[in-house]
């Protein structure tokens, strides 16, 4: 397969390395040329993905900000081959799929919405690695739910990723689920490390510590964008959360010790149940 990938950081770099080693023909682009670049001389890429090479792809990915990913893909669309697959990667889909949906039906290639559950809080194409989707969950938003050979084709076109699972589901329901599973961890940590008492914590913290705070470190261009195209279900996850520490702080407040133990007891048995 001739692959296309807009954008060469983590998720970008990762894919092409995943399909370049697959034995698969990779063009990239990224506004970065010195990226572009490394990107070649390492041979992930076979060569710039231009107006010359968009028409070779057989699928394409938009491995950028929601966004530019949006703008990419209205400025190239009429130079995209009829029935290439073109998969965003981007953190939300509503915004995304709510635009280039009419784009692909317009122009005759394929959307599908993306979101490879995997990453890393160390960011770029140096960081990139062929195995880092192995076995990771791929949420997809297709056009539509009713077409086994598109689904087929889809199935085809990742299979050398390595993804563990294919997720189908609705932008809206992507969106209300991301909110909660990704978004709120990455809000918690990075709300959580600005306590004054985190300078002293060398010699006095363990797993827990490293477990809460991986994700504080994060792009903040990339997650506001993300957060803010994402803020009615955030709200509501915030609202929720926050009213949960306040039955813990009113416990402790009123040195209510069966309050605690029960409230503890609630979210231990919780986290069983879906561990299951």
């Amino acid at each position: 397969m001739n692959i296309g990938i807009v954008g060469l950081g983590l998720i970008g770099g990762s894919l092409a390395k995943a399909y370049r080693g697959a034995g698969h023909t990779v063009y990239g682009f990224d506004t970065d040329s010195a990226t572009l670049g490394f990107a070649r001389l390492s041979n992930a890429v076979d060569g710039k993905l231009d107006e010359n090479s968009i028409g070779l792809c057989e699928a394409m990915f938009i491995a950028i900000n929601p966004n530019d990913a949006v703008a990419y893909i209205e400025n190239t669309a009429s130079k995209i081959a009829k029935n290439t697959i073109v998969f965003d990667c981007c953190g939300i889909k509503r915004v995304v799929c709510e635009r280039c949906f009419p784009l692909a039906e317009k122009y005759g290639f394929i959307f599908v919405g993306g979101h490879p559950m995997a990453g890393s809080h160390r960011a770029g194409f140096k960081n990139s690695r062929e195995d880092l989707f192995r076995g990771a969950s791929m949420i997809l938003v297709p056009p539509v739910y009713d077409d086994a050979a598109l689904f087929g084709r889809i199935e085809e076109v990742l299979k050398p990723v390595g993804f563990g699972r294919l997720t189908i589901s609705t932008d809206e329901k992507h969106d209300e689920m991301i909110a909660f599973s990704s978004q709120m961890a990455h809000i918690v940590s990075n709300a959580f490390i600005k306590s004054p008492a985190a300078r002293g914590h060398k010699g006095y913290s363990a797993g827990s510590y490293k477990d809460l705070t991986r994700v504080a470190r994060l792009n903040a261009d990339m997650w506001s964008e993300l957060l803010i195209g994402n803020s009615d279900f955030l709200i509501k996850e915030l609202d929720i959360f926050v009213n949960a520490v306040e039955k813990y702080k009113n416990a402790l407040a009123a040195q209510d010790k069966e309050t605690i133990k029960t409230l503890l007891e609630e979210g231990s048995r919780m986290k069983e149940e879906l561990d299951r």
